[in-house]
């Protein structure tokens, strides 16, 4: 179960970036991930601490001319593939009930990445996407919240 819950944490971390430089790519900017050492560090404490939980080993660096459209665009590609996400393993959930244990977990952790990553704060996609069009933020965050609560009740019935 550790493997295979490990496999989703890292598929779904990857396909968030991933979906980012896709999305500058269409707007016609260079990106890249890049691994920060921070990040690494951070991730690895993450890992050992059951209290600290940041998974965040790295990110696309985006690098051209980008207004503000091209921003919030490549900013909300990232949570709306774990909105995508969580909802596939929602579904999941019900459609495969004796592995609900590790699909709560996956739809849980795609739904709170979307969720804390749209926060309208700092260095977060959910500032960039705010800035550029408050509707679209609404679109994304609503979801994602929802899902992170429906989720939350899933896990919390195996974990508590």
């Amino acid at each position: 179960m550790l493997i295979t819950f490990t496999t989703i944490l890292t598929t779904s971390f990857f396909l968030h970036e991933i979906a980012h430089k896709i999305a500058a790519q269409r707007e016609g900017l260079w990106a890249e991930f890049r691994l920060t050492l921070i990040g690494a560090i951070l991730t690895l404490i993450s890992i050992i601490t059951p209290l600290f939980k940041i998974i965040s080993p790295g990110a696309v660096m985006i690098a051209g001319f980008a207004d503000m459209k091209s921003m919030g665009k490549t900013a909300i590609a990232g949570p709306l593939t774990n909105i995508t996400l969580s909802m596939i393993f929602l579904a999941g959930n019900f459609l495969f009930p004796q592995n609900s244990q590790i699909l709560a977990l996956a739809t849980f952790f795609n739904a709170w990445i979307a969720l804390f990553n749209l926060i309208p704060f700092g260095i977060l996609d959910g500032f960039k996407v705010f800035q550029w069009n408050k509707k679209n933020w609404v679109l994304a965050f609503a979801p994602s919240l929802i899902l992170t609560i429906i989720s939350y009740k899933l896990v919390e019935k195996w974990l508590f």
